[in-house]
Parts: C-alpha cells; sequence; structure tokens
C-alpha cells in the first residue's frame, strides 16, 4: 500500500468516525437546548469557524474569486438551503431518538447519489449500480406498506444531501470554501430565528453563562473538523477508497442508536435494514472493483 493511501485511509477514517459517533455524541449532549436552537448555532458557528480556517489557510483569495461568479452563487444559494434542511433533519432525529432511521438515510444517501447522477449527469452505470439502486428502492417500498415502520428522517436527510451533491457536481467549488458561502447565506435565516426565539425568552445561549456558551460554540467546529479530516482523505487516498470508508458513519450511527441509546427498532424497519445492507455490499463491492481497475 501506498504511504499517501494509507494516510488517506486514516484521515478518512477518522472523518468517518467523527462524524458517526464523536459527532453524535456532541449533538446529543448539547440537544438540551432543543434541535432549533441546536441547527441555528450549528449554522452561525459553522460560518465563523471557517471564516478562522479561511484565514489560517490564506484562502481568502478563492474565496472573494469564488463570489463574483454568478452562476456558482445561484447554485450555493439553493445548496445553503438544502443543508439547512439537512442539518435541521439530523439534529431533530439526535434529539428525538431517531439516531437509527437518521443512520438509514446515511446507508442510501451514496447509492441515491449515484441513482441522481445517473439520471440528471447522465453518469456512467453497470449492473451492480443498477441492482443496488433497485434494492434501495424496494427497502422504501417495503417500509410504505408498513407506514409506521418508515425511517422519514433518514429519507429526507438521504433526500437533501444527495440533492446537494447532484447541485454541488454542476460546479467546480473547493468543499470548505463553498460551505463558507452556503452558511454565510444561510446565517441571516438562523439569526432570525434566534431573534423569534428569544423574544419569549427561551433559549438556553448567553454570555452570562460562559459554559453553555462555548459548548454551543463547539457546534462549528464539530461540523468543519471532519469535513477537513474527510476531504484530505479524498485528496490522498481517492474518491473510491474514501466512498467506502464513508460508510463507517452511519454503521456507527446504528451502532450507537441500537446499542447505546435503546432505541425502538421493530421487526419491519429490521427488513428494510437488510435490505439496504445487501444493497450497500453490492455498491462496495462495485466501487472495489472500479478503485483496482
Amino acid at each position: 500500500m501506498k504511504k499517501n493511501t494509507f494516510f488517506g485511509i486514516l484521515y478518512g477514517a477518522s472523518g468517518s468516525l467523527w462524524w458517526g459517533t464523536l459527532g453524535v455524541l456532541y449533538f446529543k449532549s448539547a440537544s438540551f437546548v432543543g434541535p432549533i436552537e441546536l441547527v441555528v448555532h450549528r449554522t452561525i458557528w459553522t460560518a465563523f469557524t471557517l471564516i478562522i480556517t479561511t484565514s489560517i489557510f490564506s484562502k481568502w483569495t478563492n474565496f472573494f474569486s469564488l463570489i463574483k461568479k454568478s452562476k456558482e452563487i445561484i447554485y450555493l444559494f439553493v445548496t445553503g438551503f438544502l443543508i439547512f434542511c439537512n442539518w435541521s433533519t439530523w439534529i431533530y432525529a439526535v434529539a428525538t431518538n431517531k439516531l437509527i432511521d437518521a443512520s438509514f438515510g446515511y446507508f442510501i444517501m451514496p447509492i441515491l447519489s449515484v441513482f441522481f447522477g445517473i439520471i440528471f449527469l447522465k453518469e456512467p452505470y453497470n449492473k451492480q449500480k443498477i441492482t443496488s439502486i433497485l434494492l434501495v428502492l424496494i427497502s422504501v417500498l417495503y417500509l410504505l406498506f408498513n407506514f409506521a415502520s418508515v425511517p422519514w428522517t433518514g429519507l429526507i436527510v438521504a433526500i437533501t444531501w444527495s440533492t446537494y451533491s447532484l447541485l454541488r457536481k454542476k460546479i467546480s467549488v473547493e468543499s470548505d470554501i463553498g460551505l463558507l458561502v452556503e452558511s454565510l447565506f444561510i446565517t441571516p435565516l438562523a439569526l432570525f430565528i434566534f431573534y423569534i426565539i428569544s423574544i419569549d425568552g427561551n433559549y438556553y445561549f448567553s454570555f452570562t453563562n460562559p459554559k453553555t456558551a462555548f459548548w454551543l460554540f463547539l457546534a462549528g467546529p464539530m461540523t468543519v473538523i471532519p469535513l477537513f479530516l474527510f476531504l484530505k482523505g479524498v485528496d490522498l487516498a481517492g474518491l473510491g477508497t474514501s466512498g467506502m470508508i464513508f460508510f463507517l458513519t452511519p454503521t456507527c450511527q446504528f451502532l450507537l442508536g441500537f446499542f447505546y441509546y435503546n432505541e425502538y427498532f421493530d421487526f419491519n424497519k429490521l427488513i428494510g435494514f437488510i435490505i439496504i445492507w445487501i444493497a450497500v455490499t453490492i455498491y462496495l463491492h462495485d466501487l472495489s472493483r472500479e478503485k483496482n481497475t
């Protein structure tokens, strides 16, 4: 194994494990403020953290070059609100003990992205990709027939992120600079929401309570650090390897939800997950084959 690939796997695995474990544990512990205020702070402090990293890595030239491009800015305006919906849904899932449902979304998300790529970007496909897509469809349809078992939060997470990824593929933007622009777009909305909830005094963030304020500020680094780790992994190990490593995220989320938080998991949902896991296995085998050709 090449040295770059080895370190790429370490970086990618660190980012994926962070999303799947540390991220879950942090947002779960911060959920006492409620999902609405928590997504507000995630938005604001992600923008703040990215402003710092952009300064540290001297990327302001890239930023100002990007905001002069009207096409990219329009796309990033739309993807900004998609990621806000994605964050809101995921945080709601964590706060309301629906982590297993959220993991369902992360399991199907890469396969759904492949489907969108085939339909909208005319990307190449093969039997393995089509089979994995069909199995995802079968799983979702099965759960729809057993309506009480439908992981709605997971489906919203998967659809919003896959649509986000599709639109991002249409423009050439560095992930961190793009996320900075997106977070700046949605920060005014976050501030407005915070203003609304503060009218009744129904909020937790206050500089008079530095411990809670600092804990909520960490929502920014908790979003940005795993992103940087995973992107570094992609640079060193490639998309194929990183795509396989990503599945550590939903696996950890599922295991935490099932074993640590004791979330409800009925038989119909088990059947749906088994079908998804088969689809993921086929998808991973195809990724491995493509990586080695």
